[in-house]
């Protein structure tokens, strides 16, 4: 992990974890609300008991947010994770009537919480595109030093005279 990931992963990380923790005790009209909200991006989660996706979404941001702040975890597989996550946020976000302007961009005052949450789709990207230009500066990289030892072999096996 490079070291200009770290203040990504940080705030990103610690920012899902704590929203999961939040929901863990989630009632049941409140898990309602948010199930509603959801369905307008992915139906089938509008066929479980709300208790259910109320545990289902907090044990995902808990998961989420810790993925971001180990280490351990690729570049690539967090900015994929966050990509994911952030843009079914920003789907709910333009799906739910009332967030946004007649654009269907622009937030209204009701739409603005979850519009601000592009940022993370930027987190997200940021640490995908980094993970994938590292990789391809070491496939070339791997390349390049192929090619001379494969050239410096053939130098020793050409005959000398």
């Amino acid at each position: 992990m490079r070291i200009s990931h770290v203040p990504l992963r940080l705030t990103t990380g610690a920012f899902i974890l704590n929203s999961g923790l939040a929901k863990r005790g989630l009632d049941a009209e409140s898990a309602a609300g948010m199930q509603g909200m959801a369905t307008a991006v992915v139906p089938k989660v509008g066929n479980m008991p709300p208790e259910q996706f109320g545990k289902l979404l907090s044990t995902g941001e808990m998961a989420l947010g810790a993925a971001l702040l180990l280490p351990i975890v690729s570049p690539l597989k967090a900015g994929l994770a966050l990509t994911a996550f952030s843009s079914g946020l920003l789907q709910m976000y333009r799906k739910t009537p009332g967030m946004t302007e007649a654009d269907g961009i622009r937030p209204t005052q009701a739409g603005t919480g979850i519009a601000k949450d592009v940022w993370m789709l930027g987190a997200g990207l940021a640490l995908v595109l980094d993970a994938l230009i590292d990789d391809t500066k070491g496939a070339a990289k791997s390349t390049k030093k192929s090619l001379k030892k494969q050239a410096k072999a053939a130098k020793k096996a050409l005959p000398v005279g």
